[in-house]
This record gives structure tokens, C-alpha cells and sequence, in this order.
């Protein structure tokens, strides 16, 4: 056996030099001086108080994306030390020493630097030659808003790589040759896995997604139809690519969900958007409050009941002495009882006692009578003895649903309506018992079927400009407006009002716990960040999709307090320039082949048809998508926005170059005059670069005249400070 093993033992490898220069030169360019400034950069101030409540397992939900991207920034952050404590209250604001700068910037740095290489090898996988992924390498390279956006503590660049990565293992995958190399193989799980961290950071990720799976579907159609592979192979092949790019993508998502839900346990700011029984299961806040509380709700119980809608905001039934007035401002009357309102802050005016109708008690039996699904009750207001009572008069600002009240008996022809119906809308069956913080429940008047619902309104200064609770007969289907839950819960003992009063006033501290199930927390949870609309407004810099093309807006990212030096998100304005004329002449070129062959006139080969095609899709496909869909978007919008797109078309640019030079222009004299074009372009976009480079790394300071003879375009805002 030894004498069969061959001596010396070697490894033969290849080494791409011209690779290995642009990853060096792709991490000199964003890597270089990170430390500056030493202070908060644009939206380092937003990003910066999602990594300090990581650094403290704090809860948060952004509802701008997904936790994948804050999670790596949190990483840089934790290996350089960091322990949350800063206040990210504004932008340029120092850093103190507790602080290591450059672990904050680092990983986006470097997945920006990592953006050149990639760039280059996926013209490489688009068949382009070496030449033109070189110089596509070379534009990303140079390109001045890349690299700003590089050097921060922010989520483009990082965005960028993995979908650069994700494109470019698939198509790796795709070109592969043998279809069983394990190679191959490792490439496709490689997409499937960048696809998942690209949505992970960013829900534009879900863009290139979508588009790399319209590209996997259609080659897998292929594959269908070829009658050269068994019905095994094929079935394998479909199975593979699924498993990759639907399965393996959806378990990584869930994945950094588990790993943002464990790591923050505490309770956090933002815990009221979320459900009762949500918040109960992070430590403190609500948890802290809930902890021992019965589980079953019972005749006698003193309870609080939150609204399951959190729009405007979230809030519990309560009341007051403060009685609707006689007449509305239009003239409309009332019945003039007591205001039942919605309240968005704890109060002991929330506390309602659940009474049985047919009996006087207020307290707990022993053994507690348990409340079912459909059962009758009364509520009691705690600290006024008011009945909740609904009947037919219009409500104060919903006319066309009924009021809802605290009862007083006027002695007028207006009898008490206060029996509810309750309804859990989640039950598993029909003798389901009502439960703390995890039911929902209807509250369904027995006189008039309306249903207690919070209509969203806030009453005028006579309802202290609370929210509006009133009684809705069309409420047939669910509406979390509808829907209620008891939060806090004790069981009555005191039959006395000023006891009841005492005992109202008093935490609860009996044994209770319950934890929700991860996919339970995990869809609420999204449903909140999905549902939750950002509020749009404007900012100075804020742009809009059309301002973008052109480069016809910037963003000051930084100011120095005293003197000219300054920050700038700008591009290249010769790369962005030449990478929208080449967006245009790809589009002539495309639609004039796809004329020709209509015609049945050959101007290029088959096979460099099909090399077209695949560049408009990856390329072209990849700037549409990342592009169109914002005019649709009700959101604020910024330049930064346009990167990823900016990325696709600065690609599709060298492969238009490279086609126009190979087929074409047909003389070589054409091919050279191009060449001194091409040559005199890059030499302008370097030029560019070099100009604007104080403006991408803030130094070094130019004069107020330097500034100024750098400001090409009228809509540019640059700040000139004369000393």
C-alpha cells in the first residue's frame, strides 16, 4: 500500500493576479481611514441605537427590514468591545473612547470592498471576456458613491455583496458542466443561502430574489425539456434547486428571526406595539407586571382589557367621571352618561370587573366559575361602578355606529343595555375558557348584536383627546379593531367599593407563566413590521426615483463644526452618465437584434444572442428591479436607495461596450477609434474620482473656492463655509 502512494506529494494551483489587484485595490479604497470622522455619520445615528439595544439584549422592531442586517452591525460593534453605552441622539456628534470606530465600519467596509472582485466575476459567468470584466472591476472601483456608502456603519454595501454573490454562485452553477461535481453543488447552496441573507438585511434583497428565480425557473424548464437526461437526473436536478432556492432561503430567514428573538429578551421601548401575551414573554416591562397572574377569567375577576389594533396606538378599555355632553359641536345630541374610552397608557381607570348577571357578587367564588366561550356578562368599571352599556344613539365622532357608555340611570325612557356576549375568536372548541392575555375575545352586545370596537378617532378636548370606543353592528368578520384581550388580572376578594378601590391600586402576585412558541412570536413579529406604516416625510435630502438617473441630488452625510471639511453621498458623475447612455444603447441594440431575427436576418451567432439575453436579464432585469418599484413606494427616499441598481446597470455598460466592439463595428479602424474612447472614458471617470475624492472621504479640507468649482450641478448642495 505505501509503495503505491507517488513521491513528492504536490499541488498545482492558479491564482487570477488581475483578481487579486482589484480585491486589494477594492479594500484600499474603502478600508482606508474608516476611523474619520470621529463622530456620527447620517444614518450611523439611526443603525447605532438598534446595535446599542442588541449590545444590551434589548427588544426592538424596525419595520424598515428584517434583523439580519442590524445583527452584523452588532457583530462589528461587539468585537471591538462595544457596550451600548452611547447616546445616538444626533448626527456629528462624537464618539467617546468606550467607542472602537473602526469595528463599527468594518464590515460594511469590507463587503463593499469585496463588491469589485465580485463584480468582476460575474461579468466572467456572463461569458463576457476578462477585458470587460476588468473594466466593469474598474468603474465599481472608482465609483465614488459606493465607496461612501462603504465606509459607514450602514447596510448598502452589505446588501450589495450579497447579491452580487448570490447572482453570481448561480450562474457559477449554472455554467458548470458536470452536473454531479460537488463543486457545483456548493455553488447553488451558495445562492440559495446570499438570496436569504440579502432579504435578512433588506427587504430590496427580495427583488433580486424574485428576478434570480424567474432566471432558475426558466433554465429548469429547460432541463425539463431535455430528452438527453433521464427522468431520475431531472427529478433530482428540480428537487435540488428547489431545496437551495426556496427552502434553504426560508429556514435562513426564520433562522435570524430565532437568533434576533433569543438574543433580545429584555424588555424594550418598542414593546406596545406588540401583542399582551408578546410582551409577557420578555423579561420586565410587562412580563414583570403579568408574572402570577390567574390564567382563567372568572366571575369576579378585576381585569384590563387591550385593544388588539395598535392603530393609531395601542390602548386599553377605560373610563372616567367625565360624561358625553348634552349636544355635540354639530348640533347632535348624546345620552350625556359616562364616557367609555380607549387609553393608551396604564391607568387604574382601565381596571373592569367581569359580574355575573344573575347574581350581586363582585368577588371570586371559590371554586372560580369559569368563563366560557358565549357565556353573558357584565363589565363593571372598578373605580366607578359604571355598567359598559351600548344602545342606539350615535356616537360622537363614528354617526354611523352606536355609542358606547358608562351607564346612568336618568330616569328617562333609556333602560340599561349592558349584557355582552363573549366570543373567542381563537378557540378550539365552543367550551374554550377564557384566558388571560392569550384570547381574543369579542365583546358582542346581546340588545343589538354591534360589537365593542375602537374606532381609531380621538375625541375632541371634552374626551380629553382620548380614542373612541363604540358599538359596530356591520363588525361580522374579524377586524383587529374588534378584538380584545385581558392583560392584567387579579381575582377579586373585596365586596366594598373603597376596599375594591385599595385592591385595584395593588400589584398581582399570584404563580402565572406562559411563553409563547417561537413561530407564534415569529409571526406577529412580522406581521407587525409588514403592517406598520413608516411614516413619510420630508427630509432636506430626501429625492425622488426620477432625481436618481442623473445623479441631480446628493447627501450631506457629514459636516465638520468649524471648517470646510465635509462628507458627501456623490457619485462619479462621468460613470453614472455613461452607465445611463449604455442603459439606452443596450436597449436600442436588444430590440433592433430582436427586429433582424423576426426578419430572419443573422447579424450575430446563436450563441451570442443567447449571451445578450442573459446580460439583459442579470443586468438589465437586476436595474429595473431594483429601480421601478420605488415609484410605487410610499416611503421617504433617499440617493442611497438607487445603489443597488446603480450596480446593475454600471455591469451592463462594459457588456454593451463589449458587444459593440466584437460584433458590431466591423473594421478595425472602428474597433480602435472605440478603444481611444474607452481609453479617454476611463481616464475621465479616474479624473472624476479624484476630484470628488474629498468630498467621499472628507479629507483632505478644501478651501470655500475648491468647494465651489466642485459643484457641477445647480441641484448639488454643497455647503461652502467662508472664513
Amino acid at each position: 500500500m505505501p509503495g503505491s502512494i507517488k513521491l513528492p506529494i504536490t499541488v498545482k494551483t492558479e491564482i487570477n493576479v488581475i483578481l487579486l489587484i482589484i480585491t486589494a485595490l477594492g479594500l484600499v479604497t474603502r478600508m482606508y481611514g474608516i476611523n474619520f470622522p470621529n463622530a456620527v455619520v447620517f444614518d450611523e445615528v439611526y443603525y447605532g441605537q438598534f446595535v446599542s439595544l442588541y449590545m444590551k439584549q434589548v427588544f426592538f422592531i424596525d419595520e424598515s427590514g428584517p434583523p439580519f442586517g442590524h445583527m452584523i452591525l452588532a457583530l462589528g460593534a461587539y468585537l471591538g468591545g462595544f457596550d451600548g453605552n452611547f447616546v445616538w441622539n444626533r448626527i456629528g456628534a462624537e464618539y467617546t473612547c468606550n467607542i472602537t470606530v473602526w469595528s463599527l465600519r468594518v464590515i460594511p467596509a469590507m463587503a463593499g470592498a469585496l463588491c469589485v472582485p465580485l463584480g468582476y466575476l460575474l461579468m466572467v459567468e456572463l461569458r463576457c471576456s476578462h477585458y470587460t470584466a476588468l473594466g466593469a472591476s474598474l468603474l465599481l472601483l472608482m465609483e465614488n458613491s459606493l465607496i461612501a456608502q462603504s465606509r459607514f456603519m450602514l447596510l448598502e454595501s452589505v446588501l450589495i455583496f450579497f447579491l452580487l454573490l448570490a447572482i453570481m454562485s448561480y450562474l457559477r452553477f449554472h455554467n458548470a458542466q458536470r452536473l454531479s461535481s460537488p463543486h457545483k453543488w456548493a455553488w447553488l447552496v451558495l445562492s440559495g443561502i446570499s438570496c436569504a441573507c440579502a432579504v435578512g438585511v433588506k427587504y430590496m434583497g427580495l427583488f433580486t430574489y424574485i428576478l434570480l428565480l424567474c432566471l432558475a425557473a426558466y433554465h429548469t424548464w429547460q432541463l425539463i425539456g431535455d430528452r438527453t437526461q433521464s427522468s431520475v437526473t431531472v427529478l433530482v436536478q428540480v428537487l435540488a434547486r428547489s431545496l437551495a432556492l426556496l427552502v434553504l432561503p426560508v429556514l435562513l430567514y426564520l433562522g435570524f428571526f430565532y437568533a434576533h428573538l433569543s438574543l433580545l429578551y429584555h424588555s424594550g421601548p418598542h414593546d406596545q406595539m406588540m401583542s399582551s401575551a408578546f410582551q409577557a414573554s420578555l423579561q420586565g416591562g410587562l412580563a414583570r407586571i403579568t408574572q402570577g397572574q390567574p390564567l382563567e377569567v372568572a366571575y369576579g375577576s378585576q381585569v384590563t382589557l387591550r385593544s388588539k389594533s395598535s392603530k393609531p396606538v395601542p390602548c386599553w378599555l377605560h373610563s372616567h367621571k367625565a360624561n358625553y355632553p348634552i349636544r355635540y359641536e354639530n348640533g347632535r345630541g348624546s345620552s350625556h352618561q359616562q364616557q367609555v374610552t380607549c387609553y393608551p397608557f396604564k391607568d387604574v381607570n382601565n381596571w373592569w370587573i367581569v359580574k355575573d348577571p344573575g347574581r350581586q357578587d363582585l368577588v371570586v367564588s371559590k371554586p372560580p366559575r369559569l368563563i366560557r366561550h358565549g357565556d353573558i356578562v357584565q363589565l363593571l368599571h372598578g373605580m366607578t361602578s359604571r355598567f359598559l352599556n351600548t344602545h342606539d344613539v350615535a356616537a360622537a365622532m363614528s354617526p354611523h355606529s352606536q355609542e358606547v357608555s358608562g351607564y346612568i340611570d336618568f330616569n328617562v325612557s333609556m333602560p340599561a343595555q349592558n349584557l355582552w356576549k363573549v366570543e373567542i375568536v381563537n378557540r378550539e372548541s365552543n367550551k374554550e375558557v377564557w384566558k388571560t392575555i392569550l384570547s381574543e375575545v369579542q365583546l358582542v352586545h346581546v340588545n343589538t348584536s354591534a360589537v365593542l370596537k375602537l374606532s381609531g378617532s380621538s375625541l375632541p378636548d371634552w374626551g380629553f383627546r382620548q380614542l373612541e370606543v363604540v358599538g359596530d353592528k356591520t363588525c361580522k368578520v374579524y377586524q383587529q379593531s374588534g378584538i380584545w384581550n385581558v392583560e392584567e388580572h387579579r381575582y377579586g376578594t373585596s365586596q366594598e367599593q373603597k376596599e375594591r378601590e385599595l385592591e385595584l391600586h395593588s400589584p398581582t402576585h399570584i404563580h402565572f407563566s406562559q411563553n409563547l412558541t417561537f413561530m407564534a412570536k415569529f409571526l406577529e413579529l412580522q406581521w407587525k413590521m409588514l403592517s406598520v406604516k413608516a411614516e413619510v416625510y420630508e427630509h432636506k435630502y430626501s429625492s425622488s426615483p426620477t432625481e436618481w438617473v442623473m445623479m441631480d441630488t446628493n447627501i450631506a452625510y457629514w459636516l465638520h463644526p468649524s471648517s470646510n471639511a465635509q462628507i458627501h453621498l456623490i457619485g462619479n458623475i462621468v460613470t453614472w452618465t455613461l452607465a445611463t447612455v449604455g442603459l439606452a444603447v443596450f436597449a436600442s441594440l436588444f430590440l433592433w437584434h430582436l427586429l433582424r431575427q423576426q426578419r430572419k436576418i443573422e447579424d450575430i451567432p446563436e450563441a451570442t444572442w443567447r449571451q445578450l439575453t442573459q446580460v439583459g436579464v442579470v443586468c438589465g432585469g437586476g436595474w429595473a428591479v431594483n429601480y421601478l418599484p420605488f415609484f410605487i413606494m410610499e416611503k421617504t427616499l433617499f440617493l442611497y436607495h438607487y445603489l443597488p441598481a446603480l450596480i446593475f446597470k454600471i455591469l451592463l455598460l462594459s457588456a454593451v461596450l463589449e458587444h459593440l466592439h466584437a460584433h458590431i463595428l466591423r473594421y478595425s479602424s472602428h474597433r480602435c477609434a472605440l478603444d481611444g474612447i474607452l481609453m479617454a472614458g476611463l481616464f475621465s471617470i479616474y479624473l472624476s474620482y479624484r476630484a470628488l475624492s474629498p468630498l467621499t472621504y472628507g479629507q483632505p479640507e478644501l478651501s470655500s473656492e475648491d468647494l465651489a468649482s466642485l459643484h457641477w450641478k445647480d441641484t448639488w448642495d454643497i455647503l461652502l463655509r467662508k472664513h
